[in-house]
């Protein structure tokens, strides 16, 4: 029996000594007893010399030298105050930790009857970047799902899907909303004159010049071909009349310069308000209602007309 015994205890140890997992025990006064080289090698410490460490020590070896626990916090005392309140909180605790270098480690503490503690520590850092790796790919799918792929703004699905959120907004503040519908003006005649590629470059060109005039939480997005939206929130007839007009001015004052091609392109704008109840359809109609009287009189101008405010 005893040899039996003497075996297991052997492989056992050669098991911690060759697992890639660390292992530790620490004592009832959070002191370490025993542990493998690889449980050691985390903190940054040599077998031998992390014996007998608290995790105290352990910490604030790792907060003084810059090695080992990554440690968000200025004052090292109320972090390692904060930890102790949760070392031995449950029988049974699983967690997972980040390294300075960059590592993960899922940590496991089983607190036994007479307070002594086993913690396992295996490497996750794989599945960690495995996992940002997918994060960032779903943000990114979610984005192309959300932008319009040429000029790199809202497409016509989420720029309608935000502005029906901001109207609900307003109406619930009483604010007053403007509705800005935006169409190049011959633009058919600059794909004819100059290609596809450059007439491209205009809508690209068009939608970084007007984003750079909007605030950061207007609504801007590409409804289709030369049609885009701006929806304007907490905003007075007069203010959208002039935001309209500076948009109109700039891009008709720009030449654009494409492939050693000069391009000047003007723009109509039709604006609808609403100081009351109304719902995105009325605010694109009769935005459009200004857009074709816009386009009726002459192109490059701006037409405002009372949408919703009824």
């Amino acid at each position: 029996m005893n040899r039996g015994l003497d075996a297991l205890t052997t492989n056992i140890a050669k098991f911690l000594a060759t697992s890639s997992d660390g292992y530790g025990i620490f004592d009832r006064n959070d002191k370490l007893i025993g542990c493998n080289q690889a449980f050691a090698e985390i903190f940054q410490y040599s077998h031998d010399e992390i014996i007998n460490q608290s995790f105290a020590d352990i910490a604030r070896k790792s907060f003084l030298t810059k090695q080992g626990l990554k440690i968000d916090s200025d004052n090292i005392e109320l972090w390692i105050a904060h930890a102790l309140t949760r070392r031995r909180s449950q029988e049974f605790r699983v967690f997972e930790i980040d390294l300075i270098d960059g590592r993960w480690f899922l940590l496991s503490e089983q607190t036994l009857e007479n307070g002594d503690m086993l913690t396992q520590a295996r490497d996750i850092t794989k599945l960690k970047i495995n996992e940002r790796n997918l994060s960032e790919h779903s943000i990114k799918l979610h984005n192309l799902a959300l932008t319009d792929e040429l000029t790199q703004i809202a497409n016509r699905r989420s720029f309608i899907e935000s502005v029906k959120a901001e109207i609900s907004r307003c109406q619930r503040q009483h604010a007053n909303m403007a509705f800005l519908l935006i169409d190049i003006d011959y633009f058919k005649k600059v794909n004819d004159t100059y290609g596809h590629f450059a007439g491209d470059k205009v809508l690209i060109t068009m939608a970084k010049l007007i984003k750079t005039m909007l605030r950061e939480y207007d609504i801007f997005g590409r409804l289709g071909g030369e049609e885009f939206g701006i929806f304007l929130a907490e905003t007075s007839c007069q203010t959208a009349q002039e935001v309209a007009e500076r948009i109109r001015e700039k891009i008709m004052q720009t030449t654009m310069e494409i492939d050693g091609q000069s391009i000047n392109v003007t723009l109509s704008i039709g604006i609808s308000i609403a100081a009351q109840e109304c719902k995105f359809e009325t605010l694109y109609k009769e935005a459009d209602v200004a857009l074709y009287e816009a386009k009726h009189a002459g192109r490059n101008k701006v037409v405002m007309i009372n949408g919703c405010a009824k």
